[in-house]
């Protein structure tokens, strides 16, 4: 793992407190960025999930609505204020979800418990995003379906020297990483990728892939 234990906690710690304290704000926050930066991406995510179906990271449930009816829905976050507004909006929605407060790093879900797992918008933030992507492949059953959206490192040159500068910046206010590429993770996690796609100049990537019965690397 990138981190210690010890380590892990703190940086969890901290990032549960920075997300308690943009709770209140989050979605006016997020608007314009979802809208012409994000798109439809979490609309994409949602709306392919199937089955059993756990998203990490719900924050306050901005995805809720987009899920297909008949799908069983459990969503985990960190932050007690984050659910708490996804409760509300799952309330206002009509939707049907359990919602828990727990480490994306250590699911309190069985092997194999779940068919599609999604994350949207939030390997970015998580400190150790492969011991997250490693639960996630632990928690899906054989075959089992992941879907991620987040914002990557571009390829674009000048647009990745400008996250270059920011990430610095972001890591240290939110803990968001601007440097990231989920993609270069799914195969030593044991996935194998079935569908992706960037946009908004490779800032965005969407990303469909199944758990690999080979499993992890080691």
């Amino acid at each position: 793992m990138g981190h210690g234990t010890e380590d892990t906690e703190g940086d969890e710690a901290r990032i549960r407190g920075i997300w308690e304290r943009q709770a209140p704000h989050y979605d006016s926050a997020t608007r314009l960025y979802d809208r012409y930066i994000v798109r439809d991406g979490r609309r994409w995510v949602a709306s392919r999930a199937r089955g059993r179906v756990l998203e990490v990271a719900v924050g306050t449930g901005l995805s809720l609505p987009d899920y297909p009816e008949g799908t069983d829905l459990t969503g985990v976050d960190l932050s007690p204020a984050m659910l708490a507004r996804a409760r509300r909006r799952a309330a206002e929605t009509g939707t049907k979800v359990t919602l828990t407060e727990a480490s994306a790093t250590e699911l309190p879900f069985p092997a194999a418990a779940f068919d599609t797992v999604v994350c949207a918008l939030a390997l970015c933030c998580i400190p150790d995003d492969r011991a997250a992507l490693a639960e996630m492949h632990r928690v899906l059953r054989p075959d089992g379906t992941l879907l991620l959206l987040d914002h990557v490192v571009s390829g674009n040159f000048a647009v990745r020297a400008g996250q270059r500068l920011l990430d610095p910046v972001m890591v240290r206010r939110v803990g968001d990483h601007q440097m990231r590429r989920p993609l270069h993770l799914l195969r030593g996690a044991g996935f194998a990728v079935t569908a992706r796609e960037r946009y908004c100049l490779g800032v965005i990537e969407r990303l469909s892939a199944v758990k690999d019965g080979a499993g992890p690397l080691r």
